[in-house]
């Protein structure tokens, strides 16, 4: 039977899965959400360990599945970029190494460093004396320092969604053992290195480019290892922008700068 009407074509938004860092939840991405929303969708994922997910133990593999979950729950033929920021963003390395096929694009903020050799030592400490301090002590820590350097319509709902401290050491044991930019040698996808000017952890960007000739690098003025907390809006657009560049048929929406 022939059609009675025009065919109507349905371009699906593209998604933005969104993985958070070490000791936080989904809430981190707080600041981002409205700034966001209006232009993509958003799914937010909690890792083993943290936020909805306390209960889970912090497997690497258990990630990865986590992940995998929120990217197959984007609406059909809808292109997804996956953005993990710290130990999301080697989380978010690691799922591409095995599911690349699947994303549209990868946004690696704060985590352009190979967890090896002096900074992994750090690492190792700072997980022990958070282990020695115990988590009343170490939330009465973060909330002073985050309270000191944020205004609080940006902060509160971060510091709402709670810390997760347990799984600290066992999940930079699971980065320091598995994560390397060699995970990116077969991600065919756009990559953006999205670093805060100021964090430590893009220091090894060249290493991840030389990997990767799909990446490429974009720096936040101004910004720190908590890039989406420093400077929102511009962390925002620098999404937007990546989403735009990948997504066909992108409609170029990008919102203002600050």
């Amino acid at each position: 039977m022939a059609s009675s009407g025009a065919e109507v074509l349905v371009v699906v938004s593209a998604q933005v899965v969104l993985v958070h860092g070490s000791r936080l939840s989904s809430a981190q991405w707080a600041p981002q959400l409205p700034l966001l929303t209006p232009h993509v969708g958003v799914i937010l994922v909690d890792l083993p360990g943290h936020g909805a997910r306390a209960s889970e133990t912090f497997t690497l593999a258990r990630c990865v599945e986590a992940v995998a979950e929120a990217v197959h729950a984007a609406p059909p033929g809808a292109p997804v970029v996956l953005l993990g920021h710290s130990l999301g963003g080697y989380v978010a390395m690691a799922y591409a190494a095995e599911h690349g096929a699947t994303l549209a694009g990868l946004v690696l903020a704060g985590c352009s460093a190979t967890p090896t050799g002096p900074g992994a030592a750090a690492y190792r400490a700072v997980a022990a004396l958070t282990d020695r301090l115990g988590p009343e002590r170490m939330t009465r820590i973060n909330n002073r320092v985050l309270r000191r350097f944020y205004p609080a319509e940006r902060i509160e709902p971060v510091i709402a969604g709670g810390y997760f401290f347990a799984p600290t050491a066992a999940a930079w044991r699971e980065v320091m053992t598995h994560c390397r930019p060699s995970m990116l040698t077969g991600v065919r996808c756009p990559v953006l290195l999205l670093n805060g000017q100021y964090d430590q952890f893009r220091f090894g960007a060249r290493e991840f480019l030389r990997t990767c000739p799909s990446a490429r690098e974009e720096i936040i003025p101004r910004a720190t290892h908590l890039s989406n907390l420093d400077q929102p809006v511009a962390f925002a657009v620098a999404v937007l922008r990546f989403v735009d560049s990948v997504q066909s048929g992108g409609a170029g929406t990008i919102i203002g700068d600050e």
